[in-house]
Order: structure tokens, then C-alpha cells, then sequence
């Protein structure tokens, strides 16, 4: 399942949420946490993990960088230092690609039905 940047929100996801929505593991979310400094969502007073929109921005742009771009973890953070917009917007791009090549999908089965 892959994530669409266009699904409207809700105030907070819980971890499992987040995990669903990107197909990864809720321990690698926790493992990104401590590996990157600009993923931090609100925890309870249980401990338990509440992202906000802006969270899941932050996961998005990990995510693209770490599991679409196949970059090391360390490649990656010298990425999110050195030029974060450029980052930011590379991911978007590539979110927006990947919505429209399902669109084309969709609309080329449904050309072979017909």
C-alpha cells in the first residue's frame, strides 16, 4: 500500500497507523526515531505515540530518501542537513509520480476490458 499524500488526516495516528500507511514495521519507526532527530511524534503519558500531520511529513521524507531512493542511513541525514527543501520536494515529486502511474494503471485495465 502506498502512501497518499492527499488522504485526509485525522489530529493524531497512532504508530500502527503510521506503520500501515508507508508498509513498514512499527519497530522501524521506532528505529528512525533515534536515528533522526526530525521525527518526534507526541508520546502519552503511557508512552504511547501520537504523529501528528506534520509527523507523518517527516516519516514521508525519510521513507523516500531511506526505502524509494535506497540511500544509507547516513547518506540520508547528510541529505536532510545539507538541503532539506531539495529533499522535500523531491520526495513530493515522487509521491505525485507514483499516484499518477496507478491512475494510468487503472485506466489502461480498464481500456483492456472494454
Amino acid at each position: 500500500m502506498a502512501y497518499n499524500p492527499n488522504k485526509e488526516l485525522k489530529k493524531y495516528y497512532g504508530i500502527a497507523e503510521v506503520a500501515e500507511q508507508f508498509n513498514v514495521a512499527e519497530s522501524l519507526l521506532r528505529y528512525w526515531e533515534k536515528e533522526f532527530s526530525n521525527i518526534k511524534p507526541k508520546k502519552s503519558g503511557r508512552g504511547v505515540r501520537q504523529y501528528t500531520k506534520e509527523d507523518i511529513e517527516e516519516v514521508r521524507l525519510v521513507y523516500n530518501l531511506l526505502k524509494v531512493r535506497g540511500m544509507k542511513i547516513a547518506a540520508a541525514k547528510q541529505v536532510l542537513t545539507k538541503n532539506r527543501k531539495a529533499a522535500s520536494d523531491a520526495s513530493q515529486i515522487i509521491d505525485r509520480l507514483q499516484s499518477i502511474r496507478s491512475e494510468l494503471q487503472e485506466i489502461s485495465r480498464e481500456l483492456g476490458e472494454l
